[in-house]
C-alpha cells in the first residue's frame, strides 16, 4: 500500500497510513499527529503536503514520502522511548526530527544535523510553527546543528537511535561507533541499488545487521558535492 496513503489533511494522512497497515504503533501515530507535515513543506507545494510522496525542499534534497518516514519510525520505535537519545542525519525540513523529539519527550534528546546552514535554519523555522515543537526546542530536547552528518555528532553521543535520510555509499562505521549498547541505526546503503539497512549494537558490543527493504534515496555526500549540482 506504499505510495497510496494520501490524505486531505495531516490527521487524515496519518489515518491512511494506519489503514494501509504501514503505521502500527500508537506512540508513532500520536507523535505524527502532533507534527503537521504542512508546516515542513515549501509554501509553493502546500497543495501537495498531505500526498504520500517525496517533495523537493531545495538544495537537491527532499522531504521523504510519509510512508517511508512511517517505515523508519516503526523500525526505530523501541529506540525512541521517553528519555532516549536520537540523532537524525540529514534532518532537512526538520519533520522527522520533530516526530522523534515528541517520541523521546521532555527527558530525551533529538539532534538533527545538516551541512547546509540554510537547511538548518529551515528546520528550526518549520519546527517553531507548532507551539508543541517550539517548546521542545526551547527546552533543549530538539536541536538543529550544522555539520558533516557522515561523521555523526560525537558531542552528544552515544545514541539509542540514529536515522539517516540519505544513502551512504558504504557501511557508515563512524555512525555505528556512536551507537549506545542496545542502540539501532537505520540507513539507506548503496551506490546504485540501495537497501534500507538496520544495524543493531548488542549489549556486548557485537553488531547485527539486516536489510529491511530496497529503497531509493538521494546520496549522502559532501556539502560541496551537493551544492555543485545547482
Amino acid at each position: 500500500m506504499a505510495w497510496r496513503s494520501h490524505g486531505r489533511n495531516n490527521e487524515d494522512l496519518v489515518t491512511q497510513l494506519v489503514n494501509n497497515g504501514i503505521l502500527k504503533t500508537n506512540e508513532i501515530v500520536v507523535a505524527m499527529k502532533k507534527v503537521d507535515r504542512g508546516d515542513y513543506v515549501p509554501p509553493q507545494l502546500q497543495e501537495h503536503a498531505y500526498e504520500d510522496r517525496p517533495l523537493p525542499i531545495g538544495y537537491n534534497v527532499t522531504i521523504s514520502a510519509p510512508h517511508m518516514h512511517a517505515h523508519c519510525l516503526e523500525l526505530l520505535k523501541q529506540h525512541l522511548k521517553p528519555g532516549m537519545r536520537a540523532l537524525d542525519v540529514g534532518s532537512g525540513s526538520g519533520y522527522l526530527l520533530a516526530v522523534m523529539g515528541h517520541m523521546v519527550g521532555d527527558e530525551g534528546r533529538a539532534v538533527g544535523i545538516e551541512h547546509i546552514p540554510e537547511l538548518v535554519a529551515m528546520g528550526r523555522k518549520n519546527a517553531s510553527v507548532s507551539p508543541a515543537s517550539a517548546a521542545l526546542m526551547s527546552s533543549g530536547v530538539l536541536t538543529f546543528v550544522e555539520g558533516d552528518g557522515r561523521k555523526g555528532f560525537p558531542a552528544q553521543a552515544p545514541y539509542d537511535c540514529i536515522h539517516v535520510g540519505a544513502a551512504s555509499p558504504d557501511k557508515p562505521k563512524e555512525l555505528i561507533e556512536q551507537l549506545a549498547p542496545g542502540g539501532r541505526l537505520v540507513v539507506p546503503v548503496g551506490r546504485g541499488d540501495q537497501e534500507l539497512m538496520v544495524y543493531e549494537k548488542l549489549e556486548n558490543g557485537k553488531l547485527e545487521e539486516h536489510s529491511a527493504m530496497g529503497v531509493r534515496y538521494v546520496p549522502l555526500t559532501s556539502r560541496e558535492a551537493q551544492l555543485s549540482e545547482f
